[in-house]
């Protein structure tokens, strides 16, 4: 289909993600994740073109980080640049909230020109997307009281519990390598922990690929060693999810059983559920010694599964021994980044380039989250901008 082809097929669909934060993405419609997916590629499509979607003329979208990040803080920096937003980085060491200062303050105080606030915070568990509802809840209050002309839009860039940006980027990704999101529908995806020489990598990527990939038919298989699972809840909602999309979730405890005749593989380190807890706890009294004495208990047991780690013997048992290679970035590379890891360092080679351009669908998804948050009918703003036809300049 032609660009224009596809704004006229997205005029016809209603969209319920106008003024919805994006916190999760199993709270979002079949339809409204589509239609992301959708804005996401013609907004692609348009900056291969070197048409300028920039839709806003001044304003503000706020980047606050709690957590150290590198692709997802470019990202949502290119997505808001390119719809025409600065971006002002929120550092909570260098305000007010440093000395005291409250959610609902510092929500309101930001916000008096800003559009857009992406936040990510997947430190504590229980509390990251606690958090991000907290600041809508000010943001809410601040708009109906008249103190903000327009109540910014949040998005999450990865909380305790879904890393919703990377998860519809990964299954972007997916689309264009399969061709289309129904031709995902029965084939095998492995969610598989692995080995790390760090400890305390947040749940949510795993969580939030289970949730996401859980609504498309796919068959599922969630491998980890005994004593690594995820947070419950999310996993339960996965089965239901798979159930009712005419796929499956197993759960396994072999990394070489779970990779046997996979289409995708994904193999990324997390740390178990009852750790995350702990830590939660120590961060929470600011506990040195007792996240020092953590980390080196979870070290020894993490060393105890070192033989999970993708390798050339595992991927030739998937399906044509090439099954898709993803990862969300930076993986662990064994002989690379480190001696011993989540991949092989001549595995991972062969997919280096795949795994860039996994992460280049990033900036469009989440730029096509913050468009449809403001826009009411996506498409007829896109079919504005594709008629304005203002040609970015450089190009």
């Amino acid at each position: 289909m032609t660009t224009i082809e596809k704004i006229q097929s997205l005029q016809k669909l209603n969209s319920g993600l106008y003024k919805k934060d994006f916190l999760l993405t199993w709270e979002k419609t079949e339809k409204d994740l589509r239609i992301i997916l959708e804005v996401a590629a013609i907004l692609k499509e348009m900056r291969a073109q070197g048409i300028s979607p920039r839709v806003f003329d001044s304003g503000l979208a706020i980047s606050n980080f709690r957590d150290n990040s590198t692709r997802t803080r470019f990202s949502f920096a290119s997505a808001s640049n390119m719809l025409g937003l600065a971006v002002q980085d929120l550092d909570e060491e260098k305000s007010q909230i440093a000395h005291g200062e409250t959610v609902r303050e510092t929500a309101n105080m930001i916000s008096f020109m800003s559009d857009f606030i992406g936040i990510r915070d997947d430190m504590f568990l229980g509390e990251g997307n606690k958090y991000m509802r907290e600041v809508g809840e000010a943001l809410d209050e601040g708009f109906a009281q008249g103190v903000l002309p327009v109540r910014p839009g949040i998005v999450n860039l990865q909380c305790d519990i879904d890393h919703p940006t990377q998860a519809m980027a990964d299954l972007m990704h997916l689309q264009n390598e399969f061709g289309s999101l129904e031709n995902l529908k029965g084939k095998k995806i492995v969610m598989s922990w692995a080995y790390s020489p760090s400890y305390g990598k947040p749940l949510s990527v795993p969580q939030g690929i289970i949730g996401l990939m859980s609504r498309f038919g796919m068959n599922i298989e969630l491998a980890y060693p005994e004593g690594y699972g995820l947070i419950p809840d999310v996993v339960e909602l996965a089965k239901k999810q798979a159930k009712q999309s005419g796929g499956s979730l197993n759960v396994s405890h072999s990394m070489e059983d779970a990779m046997k005749d996979a289409d995708i593989v994904y193999p990324k380190s997390w740390a178990p559920y009852h750790i995350m807890q702990q830590r939660t706890e120590l961060l929470k009294n600011a506990d040195k010694a007792g996240l020092k004495e953590l980390e080196q208990v979870c070290l020894a047991n993490n060393a105890k599964y070192k033989n999970w780690e993708y390798d050339d013997a595992k991927m030739k048992t998937t399906k044509n021994g090439d099954a898709l290679y993803m990862h969300c970035l930076p993986a662990d590379i064994s002989g690379v980044s480190c001696k011993e890891g989540e991949v092989n360092g001549d595995v991972f080679e062969k997919y280096r380039i795949k795994t860039y351009l996994e992460a280049g669908y990033k900036p469009y998804i989440i730029a096509a989250m913050m468009f449809t948050n403001r826009f009411e009918k996506p498409g007829d703003v896109l079919k504005s901008i594709l008629d304005r036809n203002r040609i970015r300049v450089g190009f």
